[in-house]
């Protein structure tokens, strides 16, 4: 006949060890076995962190998108922030591309819509098939002796990858439709006069296009 005091005792010695192995393992790193037993000893209290980073990740960027200091083709120092309460036409542009000569159509549209309140910003970009491969300097001389750009004309940058300026990672982190890395050159984003980007078209819509013009018209008469 087994002794009960001694069938007691192991009982304890293995409920003791049914404790301690958990705590010795989450002791010695992580691991796929410990990975394995934790996952049992998991508490509700764990839950609400999961839930709330989860939450942080599906936060929505901001539609605002003129709290950026740049530079100007010029190498002076602007804060995009002046352009609120006008209607900004935002574009990367390079000048050996098949799609150049919108240089002469966003002109266009600035002289005759400038007074009413819109700004065009040309942002120049080396990142598709190397078409800007040009110093400011080289830039402004050729915009200027091509195409009479009087725009504003940004300091030249990289608006797609790991090194795009953080105002262009932002504006690739809105929602469909407007999100997304710009396609290629002459991609275009539109900013309402609450300093929101709200529209974009594509590269090869051009500037006279009459949807991007009834665009802006509508966005110019907005208060």
């Amino acid at each position: 006949m087994k002794c009960l005091c001694c069938s007691s005792s192991r009982m304890s010695s293995l409920a003791f060890f049914v404790i301690l192995i958990p705590i010795w393992l989450n002791s010695q790193g992580s691991g796929g076995q410990h990975g394995m037993l934790m996952g049992l000893f998991t508490t509700e209290s764990d839950e609400p962190t999961a839930r709330s980073s989860e939450a942080e990740e599906k936060k929505p960027v901001s539609k605002y998108v003129l709290d950026y200091e740049m530079e100007t083709i010029d190498g002076e120092k602007i804060k995009l922030s002046q352009f609120k309460g006008k209607v900004v036409l935002m574009v990367n542009v390079a000048s050996k591309c098949g799609l150049t000569p919108q240089y002469e159509g966003l002109e266009a549209l600035y002289e005759k819509y400038e007074k009413q309140g819109l700004v065009i910003i040309g942002f120049p970009a080396n990142n598709f098939g190397s078409q800007e491969p040009g110093t400011n300097e080289e830039i402004v001389e050729f915009c200027s002796k091509n195409y009479g750009v009087s725009f504003q004309m940004m300091s030249k940058i990289s608006v797609k990858g790991k090194d795009a300026h953080p105002l262009y990672k932002q504006l690739a982190a809105q929602p469909e439709p407007v999100g997304g890395e710009p396609e290629w050159n002459f991609d275009k984003f539109i900013v309402n006069r609450q300093g929101e980007v709200v529209v974009r078209f594509k590269p090869r819509t051009v500037p006279e296009d009459p949807e991007l013009v009834k665009v802006l018209e509508e966005l110019l008469k907005e208060e």
